[in-house]
């Protein structure tokens, strides 16, 4: 993508709009599904919503990929118990969505997986769907990870459930 193009679409992307697509109810809601889904597996989600990047970031080119796996380490998303931490990593300008996984949870499931949940919510997003298509793909998630890491008593909570609005 043009650069210009993208310096303007962070621009216009305020921190008013994720608030639109995820006001406070909405957000409420994706902890309660994430706290439900961590009770049934022994994997850490996290969700971060980024309306969007500094703009030293857009000129530097960083993409959306890069930033989520910057916000994967600041956040300490890879330091949990078993390496099963993941990120859900929503750049609402860009219309990116980028799943980080630790390497416990990248053993497990194949990247194509991942993506294809990615491209998903990508276009539940394009209706505006944004609460419908994070539940979706949690649901989703959550199956995987019960799969690979299910639940094997009580545990402590590694990473907050309530999702991050940068």
């Amino acid at each position: 993508m043009n650069t210009f193009i993208r310096l303007i679409r962070h621009l216009l992307t305020t921190s008013a709009s994720g608030r639109r697509a995820f006001p406070t109810a909405t957000l409420q809601v994706i902890e309660q599904r994430i706290a439900e889904g961590e009770s049934q597996h022994r994997a850490e989600i996290r969700l971060i919503v980024e309306p969007s990047l500094p703009l030293g970031s857009v000129l530097r080119r960083i993409t959306s990929r890069e930033r989520a796996l910057a916000l994967f380490a600041q956040y300490g998303i890879w330091d949990t118990e078993e390496n099963c931490g993941m990120l859900v990593y929503i750049n609402m300008a860009d219309h990116k969505i980028e799943i980080v996984t630790d390497r416990g949870i990248g053993k497990k499931v194949a990247a194509e997986v991942w993506q294809a949940i990615c491209n998903d919510m990508t276009q539940g997003f394009k209706q505006d769907a944004y609460l419908d298509s994070t539940l979706a793909a949690l649901g989703k998630i959550n199956a995987l990870l019960q799969q690979h890491f299910p639940a094997t008593g009580s545990r402590i909570n590694q990473l907050p459930n309530r999702p991050l609005m940068l």
